[in-house]
């Protein structure tokens, strides 16, 4: 799976950018700010969500002109290529269409893949459950489509719950319909969470790397988690008057967190140095890359924005090794063309630099 097209038309500092493609990995250098996470964040969205910043569609128009923004890539993939674009103007929502048709985000799901690390993620194991929640959903959705859908409809149901704990609403009838909603589609949210940690597991175990192994489990910051959707059900209705008290709902798969430890030392990640924590979430990627190439046939487009700054030169080696055997198209960023030497023809070279505020793009050699 890669992008052989890519063209960006005032997207964050990117005036206009046209790029040919093959499916090498892609090392792309220049200084801070020059632009080049913007341009791997513009991949990032031909994903199912927001992107790897999280942002609006306001947020990524170009300034000062603010005229509406457009991407579009030829992807190539196990089914053949696909015409994919987005587009917003005046900040509205992004707008995605397939092969000249509009499309909902789990339907670009079901023809695109597409894993990353970013810097913000390095304290993944010490922030709060959030940010671990939203990891494990963004694997969870690589390998399962739909679980965009579920994780909706939970949390539509859950704000209308909590709206009605809040009001201090007493009426039965009122929680038990919205908290069948939230069962069937909160069991629904566990179960894909459940199944991927199992194969993140197993693709580990699987793999000769350089880098470590992360066991992880699924765990319940209060007591825990409901199995199936029976349990959750009688769960909630159980909690009902203890929610009522703290006016929001206390049990379910948004109170799940995630636990990791660096299985050869026994060690949890959160007590791991920061290198080795960076190592367990390279790891983790690259055991989610692995796995997505055995169910499709080929491995996902891979992002890794400023990866190679965090690594000793032998470990970095290693790292463009396992990329390169993967068959992935990696689109890597950092400062200079050094920390991409290992890679040599392997690879695509872009550099990315600054003029007045407008980011320029060049391809580099083959």
């Amino acid at each position: 799976m890669y992008l052989s097209r890519l063209t960006l038309s005032h997207f964050r500092s990117h005036r206009l950018v046209r790029l040919d493609m093959d499916a090498r990995p892609v090392a792309i250098y220049g200084p801070n700010g020059a632009g080049k996470t913007n341009l791997i964040e513009a991949v990032s969205l031909f994903s199912p969500g927001r992107g790897l910043r999280r942002a609006s569609a306001a947020e990524m128009a170009r300034r000062p002109e603010a005229l509406g923004w457009k991407i579009a890539g030829t992807l190539n993939g196990p089914d053949g290529a696909h015409e994919i674009a987005f587009s917003s103007e005046n900040g509205a929502a992004r707008q995605v269409q397939i092969d000249d048709k509009a499309a909902s985000q789990v339907a670009l799901g079901r023809v695109a893949r597409v894993v990353w690390l970013i810097p913000a993620m390095d304290r993944l194991w010490i922030e709060g459950a959030e940010g671990r929640r939203r990891f494990i959903d963004r694997m969870t959705l690589s390998f399962f489509p739909d679980h965009a859908q579920a994780v909706l409809d939970y949390e539509k149901a859950m704000r209308e719950r909590n709206r009605l704990l809040k009001e201090q609403v007493r009426d039965a009838h009122w929680y038990g319909a919205l908290e069948a909603q939230m069962a069937k589609a909160g069991a629904a949210v566990h179960a894909n969470r459940v199944a991927s940690v199992e194969r993140l597991a197993l693709s580990q175990q699987e793999a000769e790397t350089q880098f470590p192994v992360a066991e992880l489990e699924l765990t319940q910051t209060e007591g825990e988690m409901p199995q199936s959707e029976a349990d959750l059900r009688a769960a909630l209705a159980e909690s009902r008057f203890r929610d009522m008290a703290a006016g929001r709902s206390l049990v379910g798969p948004h109170r799940a967190d995630l636990y990791g430890v660096f299985a050869a030392k026994g060690v949890p990640a959160s007590d791991c140095s920061t290198g080795e924590q960076k190592a367990l979430l390279i790891s983790l990627i690259l055991a989610n890359a692995r796995a997505l190439a055995q169910d499709l046939g080929a491995p996902p487009i891979v992002l890794l924005d400023e990866v190679a700054a965090h690594l000793d030169a032998g470990r970095r080696a290693a790292l463009y090794d396992e990329i390169c055997a993967l068959g992935a198209q990696a689109w890597m960023t950092g400062t200079g063309p050094e920390l991409f030497g290992d890679l040599g023809d392997r690879a695509q070279h872009l550099e990315v630099t600054d003029e007045a505020g407008e980011s320029l793009v060049a391809r580099l050699g083959n």
